[in-house]
């Protein structure tokens, strides 16, 4: 059974950031490529259906067993999706950044 994922607020806005952001660095580049930005955003969605699978298979990212890290490879790093297992059924994605990004804000 899997579970049913939903992205928070915070969550979605960073989706369409990471997109934003990916986008505007291939437009500034000599041999960018513009399906770059998809592609990431179709790892991350490829990444959390197998997450709503298996989602304690994650690393653990606090003191309580149902907040995990999902880390998701992409090119030469990737992205990190900050995640809540809510019950048996729901999964909440709380934040999601680049590996090369500070911190979740």
């Amino acid at each position: 059974m899997a579970y049913s994922v939903e992205f928070s607020p915070a969550a979605s806005a960073d989706l369409e950031r990471l997109f934003e952001f990916s986008l505007q660095r291939e437009l500034d580049s000599e041999t960018g490529d513009l399906d770059i930005p998809a592609r990431a955003l179709q790892a991350i969605h490829d990444a959390i259906q197998l997450m709503a699978l298996t989602p304690f298979s994650c690393r653990k990212a606090g003191d309580t067993p149902f907040l995990r890290e999902l880390v998701i490879g992409f090119g030469h790093t990737g992205y990190v999706a900050l995640f809540e297992i809510v019950n048996d059924q729901r999964i909440i994605v709380g934040a999601v950044r680049h590996q090369r990004e500070d911190d979740y804000h």
